[in-house]
Order: structure tokens, then sequence, then C-alpha cells
């Protein structure tokens, strides 16, 4: 099993992600995770998909997406060639002795409180996913009580592989 990330550039319409989504739920195939917002320009969106498959199963997800009427643009984020990021919002569970230790730990990874109350603590990190799950492992000796992930964002580098519409 492998991995592949796909940016997809599509018609900011109503219904363009079901369409997308259906697709895969039609075929079978996993999506790891979707993340979709608008562009520079109100009339497209962008979508980047996580999903996994063999490299017969990848290479027919891409071909079956970049068929989809509202698709205008179909590309691989390959990831020595892109960045990627993800937003992570984590509610720890916190005594006030404990408090300090969880913000210690967030300060590492630059993460940012922004919800403080009595019993708990809400921080947000964005990086890639590896450092969201290192700062998830450090959390071990604390209680998560909820966690919120965005899935993947990602562009690729440089100027070479911009689509123009």
């Amino acid at each position: 099993m492998h991995r592949k990330v796909l940016q997809l550039l599509v018609d900011n319409t109503s219904g363009v992600l079901s369409r997308i989504s259906g697709l895969f739920s039609r075929r079978g195939y996993n999506i790891e995770s979707i993340t979709a917002g608008v562009t520079a320009d109100p009339r497209y969106t962008r979508i980047t998909i996580v999903t996994s498959g063999d490299d017969e199963i990848l290479d027919q997800i891409e071909k079956q997406v970049a068929k989809l009427v509202d698709v205008r643009d179909i590309k691989e984020l390959k990831p020595d060639e892109s960045v990627y990021r993800e937003l992570a919002m984590i509610k720890v569970k916190t005594s006030a002795e404990q408090r300090q230790g969880v913000i210690s730990v967030a300060d590492i990874f630059r993460a940012k409180i922004i919800d403080v109350s009595n019993d708990s603590l809400i921080i947000e990190l964005t990086g890639n996913q590896a450092k969201i799950e290192a700062f998830i492992e450090l959390l071990e000796g604390y209680e998560i009580l909820e966690l919120a992930r965005t899935g993947i964002a990602g562009l690729g580098r440089g100027t070479e592989n911009v689509t123009y519409l």
C-alpha cells in the first residue's frame, strides 16, 4: 500500500465535493483525508486528497477524478517537491499543577494555547503529520479530552507547477 497526495483545482460550485467523494465511495477507494477551500480566484476551489492503495489503484483514482466535469486540474503533490501542513486542535484536561508542564511541551513545538479554563487547555498546532503525531505522543501522560485535525493541505514548491486557469 502506498499513499498519494492529490491536489485538485475544481469549479467552485455546489455539490462538487459530494461528486468527488461519491466517486471514491462508489469505487471502494479510501480517502485518508480531504481538505477544501476557495482559492485566490473565487471561481475555483483547491481540494487536497490523501488516498492509499497499490500503484494500479492509485493510478486509476487519478484518472477517474480527472474525468469529472468540475475538475480543472489534478496533480500529485510529491513529498520532496511539495509542502504539506495540517492543523490540530487538542483539548487537554489539566489541573493547576499540570498546566505549566503542558504549556512547556506546547512551547517546544511552537504550539499556541488558544483557550484556558479551570480544568483544561486547548492547544493549536500546525505542522506536518509527523510533528503532530510526535506532539500527541508527548501528551500521553495527560488526558486528551478532544482532538480535531484538519487533514493535509499542500502546495507544490516553486513556480514550475502553478496552474493558471
